[in-house]
C-alpha cells in the first residue's frame, strides 16, 4: 500500500481546496495517485472545491467579539466570493466563531488563528469543509484585538460591511456608541497625526507645491500654502481632528466632544469588507457584444 505523506495532501488541498482529511482518504482510495485522488474528490464534492482557491474573495463580513466586561474584544474580516454567501449562516457562523477565538486565545497571526481547535478539527479545516460544501473561496483576511484601557465599544453597519471597535477611556455609553458611529461614518486613518504615513502627508505636500505653481503663486509662499494644505488633511483624516457628525453647530471636533465628557479614547480599529482587493468587474454589454462578434466570426467561417 503506498504511502500517503503530508506533503501529499497538502498538495491535492492546493489544488482542490478540499478538506484535509478528503484529501486523505481520496488519496489512500487511489493509493497515491494524485489524478485519480482529484478524480475521487471531484465525484464525492462535485466542482464546488476544485480550484476555489484561486478565485478573488472579495465580499464577505466584519465579525466583533467583545468579553462580557468590555475590556477585551476583537475585529475580523473573512471575505468571500459573493455577497450571496457572505449571508449563509455557516459563513456568518465561522466568521463569529474566529473572532471569539482571536478575543480569548490571541493568536499572532491569520496562521495562528487557522490552526487553533474548532468544533471537531481547527478554524482552518472547518473553513475548507465549508468551501468544499458551498463552493465558495472564503479566506481569513485580517484582525485586531483590542486590550481595553478603558471600556469597548463597537459598531457594525450595511449589513457587517463596516465594522469598529474603540475604546473609551471615561464618558458614558452614549458617547462610545456615537464614537463609534462616527468612526465609521467620518472613516479616520488614524486617532492623531502621529499615526498619518509620513508618504501620505509628504503626497499631499507635494500635490499642494504643484497646484499653487499652476495657480501663479509667489515661490516664497508655496512651503506655507504646503502646511496649510497639510494641516487641513490631517483635520480630515485623524479622528481627534474630525468634526463630529452629530455636533449640534457643525463645528465641535471629537477632541472638544472628548474633552467636554473629560474622556479619551485610547485606541480604535476600522475595517471595510474588501478594502484594498481588486474586485472582478464583469461588463455584462461587453460581454454579449464580445459573444456576438465571436459568432459572427464563426459564421463567416
Amino acid at each position: 500500500m503506498a504511502e500517503i505523506t503530508a506533503s501529499m495532501v497538502k498538495e491535492l488541498r492546493e489544488k482542490t481546496d478540499a478538506p484535509m482529511m478528503e484529501c486523505k482518504r481520496a488519496l489512500t482510495e487511489a493509493a497515491g495517485d494524485m489524478d485519480r485522488a482529484e478524480e475521487i474528490l471531484r465525484v464525492k464534492l462535485g466542482n464546488k472545491a476544485s480550484k476555489a482557491a484561486a478565485r478573488i474573495a472579495a465580499e464577505g463580513v466584519v465579525s466583533i467579539h467583545i468579553a462580557a466586561d468590555g475590556k477585551v474584544g476583537s475585529i475580523f474580516e473573512i471575505n468571500s466570493e459573493t455577497d450571496f454567501v457572505a449571508k449563509n449562516d455557516e459563513f456568518l457562523k465561522l466568521a463569529a466563531d474566529c473572532a471569539r477565538l482571536i478575543a480569548e486565545k490571541n493568536p499572532s497571526d491569520i496562521a495562528a488563528l487557522a490552526a487553533l481547535p474548532l468544533g471537531e478539527g481547527t478554524v482552518e479545516s472547518t473553513r475548507a469543509a465549508l468551501v468544499g460544501k458551498i463552493g465558495e473561496n472564503m479566506s481569513p483576511r485580517r484582525f485586531t484585538r483590542i486590550e481595553a484601557k478603558g471600556k469597548l465599544a463597537s459598531y457594525i453597519h450595511g449589513g457587517a460591511k463596516i465594522g469598529v471597535l474603540v475604546d473609551v477611556v471615561g464618558g458614558d455609553e452614549q458617547l462610545a456608541k456615537d464614537l463609534a458611529m462616527h468612526i465609521a461614518a467620518s472613516k479616520p486613518k488614524s486617532l492623531d497625526a502621529s499615526g498619518v504615513p509620513a508618504e501620505l502627508l509628504e503626497t499631499e505636500r507635494r500635490i499642494a507645491i504643484e497646484k499653487a505653481r499652476e495657480a501663479g503663486k509667489p515661490e516664497a509662499m508655496l512651503d506655507k500654502i504646503a502646511e496649510g494644505t497639510v494641516q487641513k488633511y490631517l483635520k480630515d483624516v485623524t479622528l481627534l481632528g474630525q468634526v463630529f457628525v452629530k455636533a449640534a453647530d457643525g463645528k465641535q471636533t471629537i477632541e472638544q466632544l472628548l474633552k467636554a465628557k473629560g474622556a479619551s479614547v485610547a485606541a480604535f480599529a476600522l475595517y471595510a469588507v474588501g478594502e484594498g482587493i481588486e474586485k472582478k468587474v464583469n461588463d455584462f454589454a461587453a460581454e454579449v457584444a464580445s459573444q456576438v462578434a465571436a459568432q459572427a466570426a464563426v459564421r463567416k467561417d
